[in-house]
């Protein structure tokens, strides 16, 4: 299983590198934060699971970290996904590190 760093997506974010970011929190959390992604609840990921790219790095993100690690997992034995790295951190370190106008809850 592989991770990045917050610092890691920022730099992919900011250059041309095709990079998809998939927030599994609940509808309530990115209604207090968010950053660009997709979302899909980690609830519904077994049923989503064909709406994330095969191509390309994907980033599962949670609050930080420990969810995203667990759905990164399950993805790649149940799905075979290859492709995939969780935010180490989450987007509470995202917040402290990047982007302090967000609310941390």
């Amino acid at each position: 299983m592989q991770y990045i760093t917050t610092s890691q997506l920022k730099e992919a974010l900011l250059s041309s590198e095709e990079i998809t970011v998939i927030d599994i929190r609940e509808s309530y959390e990115r209604n207090i934060c968010t950053i660009i992604s997709i979302h899909i609840p980690m609830g519904e990921l077994n049923q989503r699971q064909v709406e994330i790219p095969r191509e390309g790095r994907v980033v599962i993100m949670c609050k930080t970290g420990r969810r995203a690690e667990a759905s990164t997992n399950y993805l790649e034995k149940e799905f075979g996904f290859t492709n995939l790295f969780f935010l180490s951190g989450g987007i509470i370190e995202w917040i402290e590190k990047f982007d302090n106008q967000l609310e941390i809850y």
